[in-house]
């Protein structure tokens, strides 16, 4: 069953029982984060952003790695997972908790992550590897990847974890989509061919988050 999004514009919008994707945007109010961190999440079932919208989200509720005040190049892999984890164990859904958040898609230039609380989706490896595809396709404005007009920026190793004793992931390149669980949550990571003189940026994390859900399963019992 592939997952369907609805599009809202507030939450009594939302229909019951079907799957809601919520793409973040960025802004500057902590205490509208903060507000939507505690009120939207539980309502929605798939969440998608990006690193800048990440690390705000964790400054603003108190979250892992909230000291760091912005990214230093390519976001760090295991303090990326570090905050999704938490996103998921502490908002997400749980048999002890009223919230239908299961699904976050990260994307940010050099690499995508999707974390999924586990049992509640399918097809996870299709679904990050379909969103890095369209990234390098979209800003480059083709219809598939050119190799000429592409490059590779993402840590070719990295640590699953910065908080507790992750395991060190070295890129293969013939496997491309790692895959690590934690607790429940499952963790999906690909590397992203990134174009080197963009075209079409506009959209762009729309347009991957659309196409990782496009390839998504969310199970019937969601």
């Amino acid at each position: 069953m592939a997952a369907g999004c609805s599009v809202v514009t507030s939450i009594s919008d939302i229909p019951t029982g079907v799957p809601v994707h919520l793409e973040l945007a960025s802004m500057t109010n902590k205490e509208l984060m903060s507000t939507i961190v505690h009120q939207v999440f539980p309502a929605v079932t798939s969440l998608g952003l990006n690193e800048q919208e990440l690390l705000f989200l964790s400054q603003s509720a108190s979250g892992p790695h909230s000291s760091l005040s912005s990214w230093n190049g390519v976001p760090d892999v295991g303090v990326v997972s570090d905050i999704l984890f938490w996103i998921l164990k502490e908002h997400g859904k749980s048999e002890s908790r009223a919230s239908d958040l299961s699904r976050i898609h990260f994307h940010t230039l050099a690499y995508h992550i999707l974390a999924t609380v586990d049992g509640h989706w399918a097809n996870q490896l299709a679904a990050v590897a379909a969103g890095a595809r369209v990234a390098a396709t979209q800003a480059c404005a083709t219809e598939t990847i050119d190799t000429r007009r592409v490059s590779l920026k993402a840590p070719h190793e990295f640590m699953t974890s910065r908080l507790e004793a992750g395991s060190k992931v070295v890129l293969n390149p013939n496997k491309p989509v790692v895959e690590w669980h934690r607790e429940g949550v499952s963790f999906h990571f690909t590397p992203v061919l990134v174009c080197k003189d963009p075209v079409r940026t506009v959209g762009l994390g729309d347009a991957i988050s659309a196409e990782g859900l496009f390839y998504s399963e969310v199970h019937p019992h969601l």
